[in-house]
């Protein structure tokens, strides 16, 4: 409870953000103050010039009441400029200062389970329209409402009761728009995010969609999630054009009213005509802000959701502390007693897994699918962080190491690559400024250099979305050049060869042979034994738990006596893959 009670009240990045643009709010208020004071000399021109021109004659007082007037709408035009450039730039420097800290908590997020996708940067740029845009100035001037409705009922109690009673009217039927609209609104925006995560799956899907036909249950879906997206939006937008229809009517009544109301008044001569007239410019400013806030309320509503969304996925996503640089590591891998449990899952999948390997050795991880092969190789690099037990490199958690620094001694290839939109010289370098050096000897040591010289551009060749020009062999050695960027201590390869031909087999023994002479330790989830034969020890993983570990010769002859008896099991009645293991129910088999 109170460590909820504490995350729910740290600061988030998107609030200390906010603090630091306070000032220029402030800056924007005090502009809104003289902007708003500058609109009376409009109103007053119109009185002075009725009273004091149109009766006297006085030519010169024309020309100086007209001079300084029109010197106080360009100080207002300038004044609006300034406001809009500084409610621009603060939503440039929120989106700059924001949008990485939001990718990160994205990644997070998707690594816990909670697939977001590019939602929140599309939640900030949404907070940044509306804070840029035209409805954020009628927060700031909605203030002055009472004060023009003031001035107006200094020229006669009438018109100040009047525009009094309309300035309330409009502000209840804002109100009511907000009330009305709140809900479908917010629930438009929900249904609508999850129309687009949909539609994004889809696409990163698409050779699968269109191999097997699956666009029209496709459509079916997306129409039918994007149908109750639009089905929220048209209630809400429905309920804010009958509340905008009736504003809009009620407004330009009242300022025929308003005008109807100071020609009596003007026959009775209790108001002058330019008081009239006034009064009229008066009040259209003085409702100005009601309305334009009510028309802007759709896009203050969506910024203000977006803001609840991007708060809680900050405050799910805390920010870790920088971590202390630690030295740099030997290639040492202790895994104590290590267990884990998925995000959303109810069992353990790996279960009190435990070894040790020294700088330069090669750890062979085989086993049946859905063993924890793949879970393990990503506890090793810091991916998860353990449910129990430890992952150490030299001595230290994983989680302990400051990731980018980590990233330099650790390389990871999983089970399915993934690069980036970009030339192939940009993904070996792992999207950094690398030398040309540094990338070529990383693509010698993989043997994908001659490869490379051969795509159309060689290493400048844009490989599209996800590497699109690339076959998988390519894709994957390519990722494994990214892997070996730098040279790094220990190198962790979730089945390297699964679509690699002979030769890309053969040229990935040899980089595992180069790897161990440098001393690199060197972990590998395979099913072929030829790429056993670079391994020093070999870990059997079934069902979530260790059969057997040791030297690679004894673990396999051990596994090869245990054949027979697996062999003379009766057979079970559904088909089973079985792979040569220790029962799961007996002790892990150590094997010195």
């Amino acid at each position: 409870m109170q460590a909820a009670k504490h995350l729910t009240s740290q600061q988030t990045s998107l609030q200390e953000a906010l603090r630091k643009v306070r000032t220029g709010f402030i800056a924007v208020a005090v502009f809104s103050f003289f902007l708003n004071l500058l609109m009376l000399a409009t109103p007053l021109y119109m009185i002075q010039v009725f009273q004091r021109v149109l009766g006297s004659g006085h030519l010169p007082t024309l020309f100086y009441l007209t001079v300084v007037t029109v010197f106080a709408i360009l100080i207002l035009g300038l004044l609006h400029t300034i406001r809009s450039w500084i409610l621009s730039r603060i939503s440039s420097w929120l989106s700059g200062v924001l949008s990485g800290r939001l990718l990160s908590a994205s990644l997070t997020s998707a690594l816990a389970g909670k697939t977001s996708g590019a939602q929140p940067l599309r939640e900030l740029g949404q907070m940044q329209a509306f804070i840029g845009g035209q409805g954020i100035t009628a927060l700031f001037d909605s203030p002055w409402v009472p004060v023009f409705v003031a001035v107006i009922w200094l020229m006669h109690p009438w018109l100040g009761m009047l525009a009094a009673a309309s300035a309330v009217a409009l502000f209840v039927l804002a109100l009511v728009n907000e009330l009305s609209t709140r809900k479908p609104q917010s629930e438009a925006s929900r249904e609508q995010s999850g129309a687009y995560r949909f539609a994004e799956a889809s696409l990163r899907n698409a050779e699968a969609v269109q191999a097997m036909g699956m666009m029209p249950g496709l459509l079916a879906r997306w129409h039918e999630l994007n149908t109750g997206a639009l089905d929220k939006q048209e209630t809400a937008s429905s309920r804010s054009a009958m509340i905008l229809g009736l504003s809009r009517f009620l407004r330009l009544s009242v300022q025929v009213g308003v005008l109807g109301l100071g020609a009596m008044l003007v026959l009775r001569a209790e108001l002058t005509p330019g008081q009239m007239i006034a009064a009229s410019i008066l009040l259209g400013r003085a409702l100005a802000p009601v309305e334009q806030s009510m028309a802007a309320w759709r896009t203050f509503i969506t910024a203000r959701t977006s803001y609840v969304r991007l708060q809680e996925l900050l405050h799910a996503s805390p920010e870790v502390p920088p971590a202390i640089m630690l030295p740099p590591p030997q290639g040492h891998i202790h895994v104590e007693n290590l267990s884990f449990k998925p995000p959303g899952a109810e069992n353990l999948v790996l279960q009190r897994v435990a070894f040790a390997l020294a700088p330069g050795e090669s750890l062979g991880i085989v086993g049946p699918s859905a063993a924890g092969k793949s879970t393990l190789c990503r506890l090793l690099v810091g991916i998860w962080p353990p449910t129990l037990g430890s992952v150490r490199l030299d001595s230290a958690e994983v989680h302990a190491w400051n990731r980018e620094e980590f990233g330099r001694y650790v390389g990871y290839l999983p089970q399915d690559v993934e690069l980036f939109a970009g030339t192939v010289r940009q993904n070996i370098a792992r999207m950094t400024e690398a030398s040309d050096e540094d990338v070529i000897n990383t693509a010698k040591l993989a043997e994908v250099h001659d490869m490379i010289l051969r795509l159309p551009n060689g290493y400048d060749t844009q490989i599209g979305e996800g590497g699109a020009i690339l076959s998988g062999g390519q894709r994957q050695r390519i990722g494994l050049a990214r892997a070996l960027f730098r040279q790094p201590k220990v190198v962790v390869l979730d089945e390297p060869n699964s679509n690699l031909d002979r030769i890309g087999e053969a040229a990935l023994v040899r980089t595992l042979q180069a790897l161990k002479q440098r001393g690199t330790t060197i972990v590998m989830v395979v099913h072929h034994a030829t790429m056993l034969e670079n391994a020093d020890k070999l870990l059997v993983l079934r069902e979530g738990k260790m059969d057997a570990f040791g030297p690679r010769n004894e673990v396999l002859a051990h596994m090869n006596r245990s054949e027979p008896a697996q062999r003379a099991r009766p057979k079970p009645t559904t088909v089973q893959i079985q792979t040569p293991a220790l029962a799961s129910d007996q002790a892990p088999t150590q094997i010195s």
